[in-house]
């Protein structure tokens, strides 16, 4: 029995080195990866076998010959330890990396969700309370001056125009997260587009004394979806248009590189603040006060316009990006070329 609890004594002392050796190289490393971790605690407890295998083997005066038997024999089973080991570490670690990084993803989504719930009910509430206000004076006949109830009836429209697209945000938004969207990719003349979004954005602009101004030459041909690419072009050309304050300047060109398309929309809003940059293209988000749209005409969409130009260009295997220039910024489509 006392022969036992020696043997017990030297392999607990031994192991204790090991560990309290693991235990230091543990907490120099505590800013390093999972799998950094995962190395050294295996490390750390195979080295403790071998090592009180080692001490009690010696202890026991065995031959130098069956010495170096036992040693090979823990070696072996050492080795294959810390190869299944960091094989399998490798796989630990990637998995909970990943499953971090999943409900991080989550937090971010669902974040999204109430936001996109919050601006939109904001963006619904108020007009609907004008519009319930003038129906209710329209039906009381509160109102009876012709011009009055002519402008009643233009607001009415407005309105209604402004939550219709608002309503066609959100099903385009939806379509893109639930993977719905189906697109007929074709080689589409990406001056046509654009010429097309021009003519449609420049009365908003003209109110605004806002210059647009397209490059002549220089358009290249992409492979795209009409539809969905003329909402891009449209989308971007409003949002330029209404965080460019009057008489200021959005300009749009284009131009290839090898096999990618590139579209620029430049403004003069002033510049967006290097913090916001990285979530502009989340859903809801707006960013500072200062460039919530004030006087473009009612016509906020809820945050989801640049939200929905992203997704819409993923779909199509580009990206779309934004940066501050001198006066502005800028945002860039990339595209495939068409016949790439």
């Amino acid at each position: 029995m006392r022969d036992l609890a020696l043997i017990f004594g030297a392999a607990l002392a031994a192991a204790l080195c090991v560990g309290l050796l693991g235990a230091v190289a543990l907490r120099l490393l505590r800013g390093r990866s999972i799998l950094v971790h995962v190395v050294v605690l295996l490390t750390m407890t195979v080295s403790a076998v071998v090592a009180g295998v080692a001490v009690i083997a010696e202890a026991m005066f065995l031959s130098r010959h069956d010495l170096e038997v036992v040693l090979i024999t823990v070696s072996a089973a050492a080795v294959v330890s810390l190869a299944v080991g960091w094989l399998f570490g490798r796989r630990l670690a990637a998995a909970a990396v990943w499953a971090d990084q999943a409900r991080e993803r989550e937090r971010r989504i669902e974040k999204g969700r109430r936001d996109l719930v919050a601006w939109v009910s904001h963006d619904l509430r108020t007009p609907l309370a004008g519009l319930r206000a003038m129906a209710e004076a329209l039906e009381d006949r509160v109102v009876r001056d012709p011009e009055t109830v002519d402008e009643y009836h233009r607001r009415i429209r407005v309105e209604t125009d402004r939550m219709t697209r608002l309503v066609d945000d959100l099903f385009e938004l939806s379509r893109i997260n639930a993977g719905a969207l189906r697109l007929s990719l074709a080689a589409v003349p990406l001056g046509d587009v654009v010429s097309d979004a021009l003519a449609s954005t420049a009365p908003l602009a003209a109110a605004r004394r806002i210059r647009l101004v397209a490059a002549e030459s220089g358009w290249p041909t992409v492979t795209a979806s009409e539809p969905e690419l003329a909402r891009v072009i449209g989308n971007l050309l409003l949002n330029a248009v209404r965080y460019t304050p009057e008489d200021g300047t959005v300009r749009v060109d284009a131009g290839r590189d090898a096999d990618t398309a590139w579209l620029a929309v430049a403004d003069t809003c002033g510049g967006i603040p290097e913090s916001d940059l990285p979530r502009l293209f989340d859903v809801a988000f707006r960013g500072e006060p200062a460039r919530t749209p004030g006087n473009g005409g009612g016509e906020g969409s809820g945050g989801l316009g640049l939200a929905i130009v992203r997704g819409l260009i993923e779909a199509h295997g580009g990206r779309v990006d934004v940066q501050n220039i001198t006066d502005g910024c800028r945002f860039v489509v990339r595209l495939p070329v068409a016949g790439a």
